[in-house]
């Protein structure tokens, strides 16, 4: 009726944006709902936004709504091959191709696309895992769908330490570290004692040459884990940089003492 095809049909229904029951001829009975985010994905599809980007988009958005969210909706548009957010600070894209979502999301007038549900807390959790470990199998093969399917994981259980650490790690190695700054940031409200998170946020301010917010970052990780080493090493440099000799020793050596 939409005119959408069944692979992005299949693929929301895979991911949870839509929940179908079984008529009696077995035949697909959707809900006001979910109407409404298929019409979404039609509009996007129309638009010739490719089938991928529109489910990526998608998960990225969902996996940046905060928690305590109400039921409330988003405008989704396409900006040629881009997919942009509309909310009160104003519309939403990446230059680099990457879709960038801000976690301060407020109700807009105009066509809504609701992107919640109501699974059982143990069924969030058994999905979030199954999700986590489909995300592992799939880094070295197709890394797109792992990051969809990292970021699925961490919207149906925001605390899951390892999809932070995982996901980090894959964008670090893109060299995406604005985003991994967003990400961090969003997982040390969920899981502030752990220090390879403050770690992965140094890594990223690091890269961006933001280096006092950095060397914060390393100084907070090896708080929680003396023995990180790399984070010493990595806050001996900037001592380094910054004219500290005595500081940089210290770190220094902490790392070649811990390396033995």
């Amino acid at each position: 009726m939409l005119g959408l095809s069944r692979g992005i049909v299949s693929g929301l229904i895979a991911a949870g944006f839509v929940t179908p029951t079984r008529g009696s001829r077995n035949e697909l009975r959707f809900t006001f709902q979910d109407l409404a985010l298929l019409r979404t994905a039609h509009a996007l599809q129309v638009q010739r936004v490719p089938p991928r980007r529109i489910l990526q988009s998608l998960a990225r958005l969902r996996a940046s709504l905060p928690a305590e969210l109400p039921l409330t909706g988003l405008r989704i548009t396409a900006i040629g091959a881009d997919v942009a957010v509309r909310d009160r600070s104003g519309r939403w894209r990446s230059d680099s191709g990457q879709l960038l979502m801000d976690f301060d999301v407020a109700q807009v007038g105009g066509n809504v696309t609701l992107l919640e549900r109501a699974p059982s807390a143990q069924d969030e959790a058994n999905d979030a895992q199954a999700l986590f470990e489909r995300a592992l199998s799939l880094e070295d093969t197709d890394p797109a769908a792992a990051e969809v399917a990292y970021l699925q994981a961490l919207a149906l259980a925001p605390g899951l330490e390892d999809a932070y650490l995982n996901l980090g790690a894959m964008w670090a190695d893109a060299g995406r570290f604005v985003e991994l700054v967003r990400l961090s940031a969003a997982a040390l409200k969920q899981c502030p004692e752990s220090a390879l998170l403050h770690f992965n946020l140094g890594v990223a301010l690091d890269h961006l040459e933001r280096l006092d917010d950095a060397a914060d970052a390393y100084e907070r990780a090896l708080q929680l884990d003396p023995t990180l080493a790399d984070a010493h090493f990595n806050l001996a440099e900037l001592r380094k940089q910054a004219g500290d000799e005595r500081g940089a020793l210290r770190h220094y050596s902490a790392y070649r003492r811990l390396q033995r």
